[in-house]
């Protein structure tokens, strides 16, 4: 089975990229730079405001071209600054794409080539993916993801503040993915509203990383501090509905002018404390926030440490519906309109002969049960005084059972022995956050990985060595070949292959959660969990999405 590459385009989840919307990127006609540098992100909304579209138009294209005999054309979303964007169709894998189309002699055509190149190469599947980026036949295009059950958050914030849960996911997912971003050398520099993406599952997914910027020629000085400062305001608008600064952007009220820049807990009642303060935090780079004793984030890593060191913000107690939903309607509602549900009266004591017969027939079980009970209580006493051992000390089955207790993942590592490890981040799967999740490249051939590939595997380290009793893996994809092992590892980078190690165990599920129990109660302090066949992920005829054979874990939890 071959493994496909994130950098190519046969390499895909279930879905794809948004539309680009157009929303103040007003282009003005004459002639400018096409780079604009900038320092915060504040600083990028002026300098795209100001700054005049390059002269060349967009390619003359229309619906139903078709690039490389394979992308055809559908729809155009965007027109400006002499590119264009498109919802496409892939046709050799029959699913949907997006697309960015520029003149081969626009200046922007190289970094954007170079932009796109990078960001396939990341592979993280917290970012919508790139999956081809070509330069043919004097033109130059980029074809992206595409994510038709996703939804921006410029909408959602439209509706109204997220809650602090939602609240606390979003600034947690975007600064960790935006960490790993860095890490590669790579920046957003364009994140707002309409670069951020909610799926049903509530994972959010960034579009655009470096390629958003390089296509409108911005760059910045300070890229972390950039896209710090964004993060922020992402944040500032989920708690307040408001933009943080004067002018209105994405759909969202600006501050009141002269006011400056005031937490969200002063904007709106009922704002949680500690998330204000992080928004402050990554808003204000300066020092300005020394007044609340608080050590500005100048970098998505230092914030995303900052949201992990937050004590956890949990959900919102599900609403359980009250008894008048299941009242009978009133009697005067009319036929097809509203119901307004009557409470449903208990029902009356049973009167009459028939009434008074069941209750003395109950009363006399009742009393026929008691003295059955007291009568086996004594004769149990009477047994346990004849022995001189009391039978709660005669048998250890008597003893009370220790509680399995759970153990704490201190640190993991993905386990690649052939030197091709997968897409996502293992710290995703002992997060406590069953919306983060680590995953696996698709595969042509399915479901047994073997023989192109012998496994792929995480690596646990419980911080020391632990008696194990059980193991339970949440996974995202359900199907009947899920199969994975558990070996005891000598490290975190085992230095021995796979048959050097103790196998502990071997389950095959097909639905999306496994628990394993471990009979013999194993020793170690670091667990491989080692997966060798993973289902067929869907195809959903609507989006012409085919994602091939693969697997995600949302979350490992082991006890002892």
């Amino acid at each position: 089975m071959a493994e496909r590459s994130t950098a190519a385009v046969d390499v895909a989840d279930n879905n794809g990229d948004q539309p680009l919307t157009a929303q103040a990127d007003q282009a003005t006609t004459d002639g400018a730079k096409t780079a604009k540098k900038v320092g915060t992100h504040k600083d990028t909304q002026r300098a795209e405001s100001e700054s005049p579209a390059r002269d060349a138009q967009p390619p003359e294209l229309h619906s139903g071209h078709k690039l490389a005999r394979r992308y055809r054309l559908e729809e155009c979303v965007t027109r400006l600054e002499g590119f264009s964007s498109w919802r496409a169709v892939d046709e050799k894998l029959r699913r949907a794409v997006g697309v960015h189309l520029l003149p081969a002699d626009h200046p922007r055509a190289r970094p954007v080539l170079a932009a796109a190149r990078s960001a396939a190469l990341l592979g993280d599947p917290r970012f919508v993916q790139v999956l081809d980026a070509v330069e043919e036949n004097d033109l130059v295009y980029v074809v992206h993801e595409w994510l038709p059950d996703a939804t921006e958050l410029t909408p959602v914030l439209s509706s109204g503040p997220l809650e602090p849960h939602e609240a606390y996911q979003l600034v947690s997912q975007v600064s960790q993915a935006m960490a790993a971003a860095h890490r590669e050398g790579l920046a957003h520099l364009r994140l707002n509203p309409g670069s951020v993406l909610r799926t049903e599952t509530g994972q959010y997914r960034i579009r655009g990383l470096a390629v958003m910027a390089a296509l409108r020629g911005i760059t910045s000085e300070h890229p972390q501090r950039t896209d710090t400062e964004a993060i922020g305001a992402l944040l500032y608008a989920a708690l307040t509905q408001r933009w943080p600064y004067e002018s209105n952007a994405h759909g969202l009220s600006g501050l009141p002018k002269g006011v400056g820049l005031i937490a969200p807990d002063q904007v709106r009642a009922g704002v949680h404390r500690g998330l204000s303060e992080l928004a402050m935090r990554a808003l204000v780079n300066d020092g300005a926030t020394a007044s609340r004793q608080e050590q500005p984030c100048t970098t998505p890593e230092e914030l995303a440490k900052a949201v992990a060191a937050m004590p956890r913000i949990r959900p919102p107690e599900p609403a359980y519906p009250t008894p008048a939903a299941y009242s009978r309607p009133h009697p005067s509602a009319r036929p097809g309109g509203p119901v307004q549900p009557v409470p449903v009266p208990p029902p009356a004591p049973l009167e009459g002969r028939t009434g008074r017969a069941l209750k003395w027939t109950v009363s006399a079980l009742l009393i026929a049960a008691l003295g059955l009970g007291s009568w086996q209580l004594a004769d149990t006493l009477l047994k346990d005084g004849e022995s001189d051992t009391p039978r709660s000390q005669s048998s250890g089955d008597d003893l009370p059972k220790k509680t399995p207790q759970p153990i704490r993942v201190v640190d993991a590592r993905e386990y690649a022995p052939d030197g091709s490890p997968q897409a996502g981040d293992v710290r995703n799967t002992y997060d406590d956050n069953e919306g983060t999740l680590w995953r696996s490249r698709s595969f042509k051939d399915g479901p047994a990985l073997a023989p192109f590939k012998s496994g792929i595997g995480i690596v646990y380290d419980l911080g020391s060595s632990q008696k194990l009793s059980s193991v339970s893996v949440q996974l995202r994809y359900e199907g009947d070949h899920t199969s994975m092992s558990f070996y005891a590892a000598d490290s975190l980078s085992p230095s021995g292959a796979l048959s050097s190690m103790k196998k502990l165990s071997t389950t095959k599920t097909s639905g999306t959660t496994a628990h394993v129990s471990f009979k013999e109660a194993p020793e170690t302090r670091y667990v491989l969990l080692w997966i060798t066949a993973v289902p067929y992920s869907g195809y959903d005829s609507k989006t012409f999405s085919n994602a091939g054979y693969k697997q995600a874990i949302n979350e490992v939890k082991f006890t002892g």
